[in-house]
């Protein structure tokens, strides 16, 4: 392969940056419900906690197969941003409509939509980022893609909780303001970000299976997909935090305070896996995750659902970006494309159960039950991935 003109350079940089941007406000407009919706769902529209674990599993999964498809498409067709764009449009006009929801299964449609968007989307975007760097700069890369999220993810929650005291805790006009940052990630990605044509030596179409790929990226997939099984959606969290005495007003701020340490150490996390090798930072971020829910088990009081919120902002700042990275680390790149796709699906494929199962068990047998089962697989995944995945 040829080495790259400083023009292309150039637009290579301005697409991790322009990927940042869409990122932020892609977050800030879903930061802006999200932290909501777990309340207004079981509150105002009188949701059961096992349909609110359907309702987040069920999204989550339908954006798993699309993950999946959307990434071989990239790399069949030979471009990602038409496909990005697509995914970013469907998940930006579908989130605002949680206003004029009236019934649970409204938020359900809602949510199936926002994640259909967000599934078309992920993939291609990842392999986007990586086409767009060099492999001594893939950590950084997707550092900073996931602090520019996590930054948005602090200014949505801030703007919803002074618009709550504004607008006297109407949540309905709250949710259809998130348009406006949603509208200036299609603006930002549409004029802003480039196609950068995918690397690698492409001998023939690239076919949707595993074969192309080796055994240390298969047996990679097993265990992300085993920790996943533990790994619920964060609506549970944040019930959990109103049980442990965390009034309504604060939660979007321990949101906040979540996303601030997601945002401080996904950076230096990818830089320090460029540095020293992925799979330790992973293994590490595993295993805070196995501590944070065993104490979210046994925790009971304000101060402990403050502490073990900051702790789990470790966990993704060590994991997040550096899990994409290594996926890149794995694989050709004329198929990464198809390797983010399965890589999400892995993940996605589990949230259905994971979701599932956590609403189930809190139901059934309280939340220690439900919380102490994440952190055993967490756990065991952590110690698999020790074992047996080579840097």
């Amino acid at each position: 392969m040829e080495p790259l003109t400083e023009p292309q350079r150039k637009r290579m940089d301005r697409n991790v940056w322009g990927m940042g941007l869409v990122s932020f406000f892609t977050d800030f407009s879903t930061e802006m419900i999200y932290p909501l919706l777990p309340v207004f769902l079981t509150g105002t529209l009188h949701a059961s906690v096992r349909f609110l674990g359907a309702v987040e599993g069920i999204a989550e999964s339908t954006a798993s197969l699309l993950k999946l498809f959307s990434g071989w498409l990239s790399d069949r067709l030979g471009c990602r941003k038409p496909i990005v764009l697509a995914g970013y449009t469907l998940s930006s006009l579908s989130k605002p409509l949680v206003a004029a929801a009236f019934a649970p299964w409204h938020v359900l449609l809602i949510r199936f939509a926002d994640r259909t968007g967000k599934g078309i989307r992920t993939a291609p975007r990842d392999a986007l980022i990586a086409d767009s760097v060099g492999k001594e700069e893939r950590g950084k890369a997707f550092g900073l893609q996931r602090t520019m999220d996590h930054a948005g993810a602090i200014a949505g929650p801030l703007v919803a909780s002074g618009l709550l005291v504004a607008l006297n805790g109407n949540y309905r006009l709250v949710f259809a303001l998130s348009i406006i940052p949603a509208l200036l990630c299609l603006a930002v990605l549409a004029f802003f970000v480039r196609e950068i044509p995918p690397r690698g030596d492409r001998k023939e179409p690239p076919k949707l299976t595993l074969k192309p790929f080796d055994s240390r990226f298969k047996v990679y997939l097993l265990i992300v997909f085993l920790f996943t099984l533990g790994n619920s959606s964060d609506a549970f969290v944040l019930l959990r935090a109103r049980e442990m005495g965390i009034v309504t007003a604060l939660i979007p701020i321990i949101w906040v305070a979540l996303h601030i340490v997601k945002m401080i150490t996904s950076m230096p996390a990818g830089i320090l896996s460029d540095r020293i090798g992925r799979r330790g930072l992973i293994i590490t971020g595993w295993a805070v995750y196995a501590l944070v829910y065993a104490g979210f088990a046994v925790g009971n009081a304000p101060l402990h659902a403050w502490a073990l919120f900051l702790l789990y902002g470790l966990y993704f700042g060590c994991t997040e970006g550096v899990e994409k990275a290594f996926v890149a680390d794995l694989v050709p790149a004329e198929i990464q494309g198809t390797a983010y796709g399965v890589f999400n699906f892995a993940i996605g494929i589990g949230a259905l159960p994971a979701s599932l199962l956590m609403g189930w068990l809190w139901q059934r047998a309280g939340h220690a039950a439900a919380f102490g089962a994440g952190a055993a697989l967490a756990l065991a995944a952590s110690l698999l991935m020790a074992l047996l995945v080579r840097e």
